[in-house]
Formats: structure tokens, sequence, C-alpha cells
């Protein structure tokens, strides 16, 4: 993983704040070898925090960590659709916000960054829950209840807690490369990525548990990835019809089969380029790519960059 310099993450923990919500940012982001973060819990001020579901939390810091932090975690909170945060927290995220930091909120903690007017005319998510909420007190904000997350740039939301893993895994990968965010997936026992725009949930007949149908296929085509994989071979593996296999595997990673691996690739390739010093054609024919030039074409598609500009940004100062 290359050096690099000290990120700072604030998770502001209002009244009523959902455990799990508090948890994960403060979990993923917490200062270790590893992560290149230090992390400051604050609320509205110093002292006891009244928590949701029992539990309550004693905080160090107060609205001033807001203008420390490169990224503030927004945890959701009980009663969102009630009334507004206090007009002193709507001031500091406004503030931190206007000073270059990224919001990102975590289920319901959504409300708070619409408060602050800054999902106006932006796509933004919540727990499903509140979907509707959100829409009815911010008109403005465009709520997509049928994802997990959306990151519009300065301003992040996600769905449900375990949502919250996906957002911050994204925002690793953006900060430090995909290495680094399968190293915390794989300590918290997470998937390694989950499309933002999986949704939320999908209703049917028999519970099954989403996205568990096919992880071992999945496990078994990661293992896989510098071979031929097609969608018959994936199917056969999984013991379903190729047809059955599509509409299933889209239910429950937010991709095709063939999308998703392509998207593994590009994330093996960006690790290789994080982690080696391997030519463009040699990494492309390690993942299943096949030459620099189909390699740079999924880059470009993908990530909006080329290997070349992506090595550079994550082997500076390395």
């Amino acid at each position: 993983m290359p050096s690099s310099p000290l990120l700072r993450a604030a998770v502001l923990v209002l009244e009523g704040a959902k455990p799990l919500d508090v948890g994960i940012p403060a979990q993923v982001f917490t200062t270790r070898a590893s992560m290149p973060y230090e992390v400051r819990v604050c609320g509205a001020e110093p002292g006891l925090v009244t928590g949701g579901d029992g539990l309550s939390y004693h905080v160090a810091h107060g609205l001033e960590a807001l203008q420390w932090a490169d990224i503030v975690f927004v945890p959701g909170y009980r009663f969102p659709d009630r009334e507004d945060p206090p007009a002193a927290v709507v001031a500091a995220l406004l503030a931190a916000h206007a000073r270059g930091a990224r919001l990102a909120a975590i289920s319901t903690g959504a409300f708070a960054l619409a408060a602050t007017g800054l999902l106006d005319g932006k796509r933004a998510t919540t727990h499903w829950h509140y979907t509707r909420a959100l829409a009815e007190r911010h008109p403005l904000v465009r709520v997509d209840g049928n994802v997990l997350f959306v990151d519009e740039g300065s301003v992040l939301t996600s769905a449900g807690a375990a949502s919250g893993i996906d957002l911050c895994l994204h925002v690793l990968r953006g900060d430090l490369g995909v290495a680094a965010s399968n190293h915390a997936a794989r300590r918290l026992v997470a998937a390694p990525y989950r499309s933002g725009g999986q949704a939320q949930y999908v209703p049917r007949s028999v519970p099954e548990p989403l996205g568990e149908r096919f992880a071992g296929t999945r496990e078994w085509a990661l293992r896989r990835l510098g071979e031929p994989l097609s969608l018959a071979a994936l199917a056969r593996h999984a013991s379903v019809s190729p047809r059955t296999f599509s509409r299933r595997f889209v239910e429950d990673t937010g991709y095709t089969p063939m999308e998703w691996v392509t998207r593994a690739r590009v994330d093996l390739a960006r690790e290789l380029l994080e982690r080696s010093d391997h030519g463009v054609e040699r990494i492309a024919a390690e993942v299943g790519l096949g030459t620099g030039a189909n390699l740079r074409l999924h880059f470009q598609r993908v990530l909006g960059t080329t290997p070349s500009d992506y090595r550079r940004t994550f082997t500076k100062g390395s």
C-alpha cells in the first residue's frame, strides 16, 4: 500500500444515533498501520449523547471536529422525519463542506444533509423505510430508494446500516485504491464491492439471503479471472440455467454476470498496478482482459482514467 498523508474523518453523533451506523465508519476508518486515517467521534458538543436502541455515547469532541475533518460521516438517528438537526449542526456541516470536506450520510443521516440544502437537485438515498418521508420533507432532493448508495462527489448518501459498509469501502477505493479497500473488506468479512445501483431489497415469495445465492460461484470466478469465464460456465458452476443465473445475479449484485466479471478483472488490474511494476500487457493477460488495449478500454469505461494515470496516482510517494 502506498504511503499516504494522514486523512481525517469525523463521525458526527446526533441524538438518537443508531449504533451500527455509528460503529461502521468508526471501525472502518479507525487509525491503524494499514489505514492512514485519524478518526474523531463528535457531537453537537462534547459529552454524553443519548443514542438509539438503548445505547448512549460519550464523545470527546464538539462541532469543531467538522472544521478539522476531510470527510464527515453522519450516522442515522431516530425520528429524522420529524425535525431538522439543531441549527448549529446544520451550520457546521455547511461550513465543513464550504471548506472542502466531503459529507457522507449513513441511512437516515441523509435527512441531516438534506437539511443543509446541499442535496437539492442531487440524487440521494436513505433507508427504504424513510425514502418517501425524505422526498416529502425535502422535495428538491432526487430521492432514489432502489440503490445502496449514491456518490454525488462532495456529498454521499447510503441506505440502511449494512450499506454503510458498501459506502465506506467505496470511499476507501477512491482515497487509497482497491488494494486497501479489499484489505478492509477481508478484515470486516464483507463483500469486496457491491454495486451502488443494487436494489436495497428484492421482494420474493420465498426468502433468500440477498447476495448469498451465488456467493460460491462469485468466489470461484474471482480465483479464475485469468481464465476464460463465460456466462455458460458461471451458470454451470451455479447449477442453474444461464437465463435464471443472469436474472438472479442482477438481483444479487446490481450487475449482469459479465459486467461483474469485467469489473472484477479491472479491480484485480488496479491492485496489480498499485502493488507491482508489471507492464500493462502482462497485467491484461494475468487478469483475463487479453491485451493492453482491451485493459485500457475497460479502465476508461469503468474508472474514467487510464492504467498509467491510475498507477501514478496510487504510487506517488510510495
